[in-house]
């Protein structure tokens, strides 16, 4: 039950260390928050280990790397793995540039992750070790649609068993995938993709989930990807005439906030196959 996943964050407060972006670090705080988990935010090489050994997960998104930044996640990374505890990558623009892509590819190859998340072309790049995307947004040639749906099914649920992570496709169409399943979701609005960073909010808000439900990794992520999606399309319903993007993002916010697992089984448009 796809509910009892928010429920259980809700319950348990996960901790989430995140090594974020500095243009979305504040609204994934506050995504963190609205859902029920507690955020940290640190990316000094001196302070990441003690400060992951506190949390219970670790969400590490690429979107803004320098050297200081991308030692501090491999300390990090390497330090949740020693104690076990939940991991998530966000590889954000890998595709856009040789740092970005041998980033997260080198990340993959030195970490454990419980869970990858990304859209079609930064996921493409690290199946295939390289590749293109147009900035940190899908090329519209990867989307995922009905027509290519099948498709993209496949390559999720291979790259799951290939990776050893649960793999959290999202776009017009999301797919979460543990390489025998694959959630099929069609929650959101296209105008989410007018704010920045809704994909860093859900990676950091997955993480949570995660932490929350560690008996239960797969439906915890599909659940996480459905909360904000459904968010989206509450948010949007309660957009007044003369708001935009920036209150769009504070409606997607609250509407997290105010998500019960009873929303949420209720609002949750999926199929699994």
């Amino acid at each position: 039950m796809l509910g009892a996943c928010i429920e259980n964050v809700r319950k348990n407060v996960p901790l989430v260390h995140n090594i974020t972006n500095y243009v979305t670090v504040n609204d994934v705080a506050n995504v963190l928050l609205a859902c029920g988990g507690s955020p940290i935010m640190s990316d000094e090489p001196e302070d990441v280990e003690d400060i992951t050994s506190i949390c219970g997960g670790l969400n590490i998104n690429i979107g803004t790397l320098n050297q200081s930044s991308i030692k501090g996640m491999f300390l990090a990374g390497k330090k949740a793995n020693e104690l076990g505890h939940k991991t998530l990558l966000d590889p954000v623009g890998a595709g856009a540039s040789k740092l970005r892509t041998e980033t997260a590819v080198k990340l993959m190859e030195e970490i454990r992750f419980d869970v990858i998340r990304g859209n079609i072309s930064e996921i493409k790049t690290l199946a295939l070790g390289s590749g293109t995307t147009k900035g940190v947004d899908a090329d519209v040639a990867d989307a995922v649609t009905e027509d290519s749906l099948e498709a993209a099914v496949k390559f999720v649920k291979d790259f799951s068993k290939k990776s050893g992570s649960i793999v959290a496709i999202t776009g017009a169409i999301d797919l979460v995938s543990d390489g025998e399943k694959c959630y099929v979701i069609r929650n959101g609005r296209p105008e989410m993709g007018k704010i920045t960073g809704t994909g860093c909010q859900l990676s950091g808000m997955l993480t949570a989930f995660i932490v929350a439900n560690p008996d239960n990794m797969l439906e915890a992520a599909a659940a996480a990807v459905c909360t904000m999606g459904l968010a989206g399309e509450i948010g949007w319903k309660n957009m007044q005439p003369s708001d935009g993007n920036s209150t769009y993002r504070n409606r997607i916010i609250d509407a997290i906030y105010n998500m019960d697992g009873k929303t949420l089984e209720e609002g949750a448009k999926y199929e699994v196959l």
